[in-house]
């Protein structure tokens, strides 16, 4: 008899709604998955909206994408072929969220990456945040546009598409894309205000000093980069 998970499905719709009440999501928009212990997959469907997630139709999928029970008239999410590359390229990543947050959206279709290091929380959560090259949406297009960049970054922006947030947990790849949207949220306010230097190297290198050894926060951080310096 096949396992259900019905507390890993039960906290997929609990993340669902949040990224719905939030705003983050809209519609049926965006997706959200988790590595199970065996190795397996549960995804969210397509087509349906988040705010009405249920635990009985997430789709439970194997390690290479097939189907391995899903209720009649579901299918997974188009994008799970983005999902399946994070858990191929990282064995640390256990979730995966992509969405629409509206500001970072913003800056990923204005090709501008979230660099500025201006704020501690933006520089020991998650660091630089880079723009993914443009990609057909449900192609494999998608996955290796984003490939390079995982290795060293736990929250990516996907040109002219949204976000994507890993973690070792649901907790944490949901939590990484809640601090995406705030960043970028900051960074334009910021902007709106006229602008503001980045701390000194010195602080940056103590801020990053203080998530490695006494905040040991999980996942990847890309350390210290700037991916405007061109465009500035």
């Amino acid at each position: 008899m096949m396992k259900v998970y019905m507390k890993e499905r039960e906290e997929i719709c609990d993340v669902c709604h949040k990224l719905w009440q939030r705003g983050i999501v809209a519609a049926n928009d965006g997706n959200v998955s988790v590595r199970l212990e065996d190795g397996t997959v549960l995804c969210t469907p397509s087509g349906v909206s988040k705010g009405d997630m249920v635990p009985e139709i997430l789709v439970h999928l194997a390690a290479d994408g097939a189907v391995l029970h899903t209720m009649e008239g579901y299918k997974p999410s188009s994008e799970m072929k983005m999902h399946l590359r994070c858990y191929q390229e990282r064995e640390d990543v256990n979730a995966v969220v992509h969405a629409h947050p509206p500001i970072a959206t913003s800056y990923a279709s204005m090709g501008k990456a979230l660099d500025g290091y201006f704020m501690t929380e933006n520089i020991t959560n998650l660091g630089a945040v880079p723009v993914a090259p443009y990609a057909k949406p449900s192609t494999d297009e998608v996955p290796d546009s984003i490939a390079p960049l995982l290795a060293n970054h736990d929250a990516m922006l996907l040109a002219n598409h949204g976000a994507l947030t890993v973690g070792p947990t649901l907790t944490r790849a949901y939590f990484n894309m809640e601090s995406l949207e705030m960043y970028a949220k900051t960074s334009l306010y910021i902007h709106l205000l006229g602008g503001t230097p980045d701390l000194s190297r010195e602080r940056i290198d103590d801020l990053l000093e203080l998530r490695e050894k006494v905040y040991r926060l999980p996942g990847r951080h890309p350390g210290y980069v700037k991916y405007n310096q061109d465009k500035d």
